[in-house]
């Protein structure tokens, strides 16, 4: 029987195999995130590099956001930074008059529903969807802009 040697060119070999097939898709989908976060930022009136850089990205996100700037501190935080993605996700996806299940694949399915944000025709309506029409916590005496004013 010949002895195994784990040094051997082609154990090296799988190795880096291995390590191709996981990594590539890693970049494919971190591209195709950046890119998307970078229309985003755009869209918000905000510079698209800022989504390359890291712990900026975070500071303009949470300007889209209309958060203070003082919770970068909390979202570098191990545990509680979950919390606080989580709801800086939720504020961005309604800064652009998004939904909930919006954020939830934000989230989980990132690499497509930011291009998606990013490319369709989602317009940035002010931090946290600042004067959204359709928000039921308005105030009760809204107008529609289609119907005459009542004298």
């Amino acid at each position: 029987m010949q002895n195994y040697d784990p040094n051997s060119v082609g154990a090296m070999a799988g190795v880096l195999a291995l390590f191709g097939v996981l990594i590539i898709p890693f970049f494919i989908i971190s591209i195709i995130v950046i890119i998307g976060q970078w229309k985003v930022y755009t869209k918000a009136g905000k510079p698209g590099w800022a989504s390359i850089i890291p712990i900026y990205n975070l500071i303009v996100l949470l300007e889209i956001a209309g958060k203070p700037i003082w919770w970068i501190f909390l979202l570098l935080i191990p545990c509680v930074n979950f919390i606080f993605i989580i709801w800086t996700t939720n504020l961005v996806s309604k800064s652009f008059g998004q939904s909930e299940g919006f954020t939830v694949g934000l989230l989980l399915l990132g690499f497509i529903f930011w291009p998606i944000l990013g490319f369709g025709n989602y317009q940035y309506l002010g931090p946290a969807g600042a004067g959204v029409i359709n928000d039921p916590f308005a105030s009760n005496n809204y107008q529609d802009p289609s119907t005459p004013p009542q004298s």
